[in-house]
């Protein structure tokens, strides 16, 4: 089941009181993707590479996917339903026998963390990413007026 899908990667966050705000996109366009204020700031760690003193619960299910032999393929933000994007994380596990993969629904915010955390890319529906706002305007004033945000 390949569809169609555009390269993205996180190109800001921004953090606000109520949530965070999580710029995706590439040269073309960028979109916003609200987050719980603690996923923006574990995203913004590993894209940072960030040394945490416990581990994290990415970096606990990271470790599990590890010690099963799975890693994170690619990460598709595949739909947005009365303003809830959803997401699929696409899985491999590899051993001696056989190759797997594994596709699942899963949370925006979650598959961008482990997408961040394993250096794996990201992709949009292209159908989403022709309905999402564009942003890049928003984005490109904050990082010239010097705001939270940080450019991938």
């Amino acid at each position: 089941m390949k569809q169609d899908v555009v390269p993205v990667q996180i190109r800001g966050i921004l953090p606000a009181n109520s949530g965070c705000a999580l710029f995706v996109g590439n040269d073309e366009k960028v979109f916003v993707i609200n987050v719980e204020p603690q996923m923006g700031a574990v995203i913004g760690m590993f894209l940072r590479d960030t040394p945490k003193e416990r581990p994290l619960t990415h970096d606990l299910i990271n470790r599990v996917f590890q010690g099963f032999g799975i890693t994170v393929e690619r990460v598709v933000i595949t739909d947005l339903k009365n303003s809830t994007y959803f997401a699929r994380l696409i899985l491999q596990q590899q051993n001696e026998v056989a190759r797997k993969i594994v596709e699942l629904d899963a949370r925006p915010s979650d598959c961008l963390a482990l997408a961040a955390a394993q250096k794996k890319p990201i992709f949009v529906s292209a159908a989403l990413f022709e309905q999402v706002e564009d942003m890049s305007e928003v984005l490109d004033k904050m990082n010239e007026s010097g705001g939270e945000a940080e450019a991938d």
